[in-house]
């Protein structure tokens, strides 16, 4: 993967999530993917913080964006892997996140957040 990609994807994946159009959000996922956050185990109580597979996936946004209406997104810095990409981000509260997405071929298979001590609402 090279930089210009991860540049051009960070942007479209702000603006995705900035237009809380679900939908759009999951346009870039694989079927099969796998993602990690402490924010799972806060929003749907499953305390090994991790979904797998699209429907789960959106099952999880779905109740992150309900729960959070004001949610935003502001890239700071983005990051290139072999298969993989680093957005640096600061959300509506003024916390700096870090997700790291794995891609196989134009899609994602996995992905983590990463927080720091501002977690969310």
């Amino acid at each position: 993967m090279d930089l210009a990609f991860a540049q051009k994807f960070a942007v479209e994946w702000q603006d995705a999530w900035n237009s809380h159009d679900l939908d759009r959000i999951l346009a870039h996922y694989h079927e099969d993917v796998t993602f990690s956050s402490p924010m799972i185990e806060r929003f749907n109580g499953d305390p090994s913080g991790t979904v797998h597979g699209k429907a789960a996936l959106r099952d999880y946004w779905s109740t992150g964006l309900t729960r959070i209406p004001d949610l935003r997104f502001e890239v700071m810095d983005v990051r290139a892997g072999v298969d993989s990409l680093v957005i640096d981000y600061r959300n509506q509260i003024g916390g700096r996140v870090y997700e790291v997405l794995t891609f196989r071929g134009d899609l994602i298979i996995a992905g983590f957040g990463a927080y720091g001590a501002v977690l969310a609402h």
